[in-house]
């Protein structure tokens, strides 16, 4: 092992005004849920995103279970999910009941496919059936092309959930990634582009709707002097101090993004005329803040696999992991139906079997990426 410190994937990166919104919380004594913060997080993300409000909730996972609680998806509902993607984007569908469906990403992107979701829609409409939603996934900070998915989405009108977890910040077209569907969904993990900790948020333009989010995200208390339930709640609302980190991670997300993008680069620029090794795509439809730097490797090139190099980088303390394995292959949904791109063609299979992140944090140093890329260029020489 190194003698160095370890190198992470992604780990948080305070900004230096996080403390001053936070003290605030404790010289009010507003550290309870809700607050100045909260409401103030919620109005900046707003403007930020340019959409008509947001909800402050405890993660991105409380987020999409509320947006579907809001659509209306209830017990063998059929929601139709992005496969390639974490399982927090599937497990609200089956907290309400639902039955996911998982559809394949295309290769020129890595988000979902639109000619799986057109397939997928047209054999369910043949069975006198119809998704209640769509979650779709914005991958490692690039938006999905929502200009093709939107178009066959209206067509069956059937709602968008978008799961922006990990492209805040993103652009597609002149919309900020988080404001392309009906319901955007944020999230401030730990690993995030900016951090409260652990947190989440739900956007929409839909007022009305983000004041229901609210009332059930507060255990659903109606407005009276005693404890009054009409419907089941959820303790869902984030804390007025964590809501302090947010708004001091806000004021540099731009930074943060620029920042991601550089360490990008600099990996592509070193790395990319090695043969058999492709970089994630940026479609020209949208900017991708790059939360992390993926690739793939072409075993049959190199002669290699990804485990190989993961574990040849672990061996210095250097961080890497697989891209997500897709939902369609996890245990847990081995009775789902998937949709894969086209016949024989599963993208997010071989992009599970041939991709890898690398270390893409703000707060790594140029040194440490350098060593990282040493690293890896040694690895390569030797096969």
């Amino acid at each position: 092992m190194s003698n160095r410190d370890r190198i992470y994937l992604s780990s948080p990166h305070m900004g230096g005004l996080e403390q001053q919104y936070i003290a605030e919380a404790f010289e009010t004594n507003w550290i309870a849920p809700l607050g100045k913060n909260v409401d103030a997080f919620e109005s900046e993300m707003a403007s930020y995103l340019g959409c008509g409000g947001a909800v402050a909730l405890s993660s991105g996972t409380a987020a999409i279970h509320l947006s579907l609680i809001l659509l209306g998806v209830e017990k063998d509902d059929i929601v139709f999910c992005s496969s390639l993607t974490f399982v927090a984007s599937a497990n609200p569908i089956l907290y309400q009941g639902a039955v996911p469906v998982f559809i394949d990403s295309e290769p020129d992107s890595w988000n979902m496919s639109p000619e799986a979701l057109e397939r997928a829609f047209k054999t369910y409409a043949e069975k006198g059936k119809k998704p209640k939603a769509v979650v779709i996934v914005n991958l490692y900070g690039q938006s999905a092309d929502y200009d093709r998915l939107r178009k066959i989405c209206d067509y069956y009108e059937v709602p968008i959930v978008e799961d922006a977890a990990e492209s805040l910040g993103a652009t597609y077209g002149n919309q900020m990634s988080g404001t392309l569907g009906k319901f955007g969904v944020l999230s401030f993990n730990g690993n995030k582009i900016i951090t409260t900790s652990g947190g989440g948020m739900l956007v929409s333009d839909d007022l009305e709707a983000l004041s229901r989010a609210r009332h059930y995200a507060t255990q659903a208390r109606e407005k009276a002097i005693h404890y009054q339930h009409e419907d089941v709640g959820f303790n869902y609302r984030l804390s007025n101090v964590l809501a302090g980190i947010g708004r001091g991670q806000l004021r540099v997300l731009d930074e943060r993004i620029q920042q991601k993008r550089e360490i990008f680069e600099k990996y592509s620029y070193e790395l990319s005329g090695i043969n058999g090794i492709q970089f994630m795509p940026e479609k020209g439809s949208g900017k991708s803040t790059r939360w992390l730097t993926t690739m793939i490797i072409d075993p049959e090139i190199i002669g290699t696999s990804v485990s190989d190099l993961i574990g040849y980088l672990g061996k210095d303390d250097i961080e890497s992991r697989p891209v997500w394995k897709p939902l369609h292959l996890q245990p847990l949904f081995k009775d789902a139906v998937y949709f894969a791109h086209e016949s024989g063609m599963d993208i997010s299979k071989i992009l599970f079997e041939r991709g890898v992140c690398l270390p893409s944090g703000t707060n790594m140093s140029v040194d440490e990426q350098s060593f990282v890329i040493n690293q890896m260029k040694a690895f390569f020489d030797e096969l």
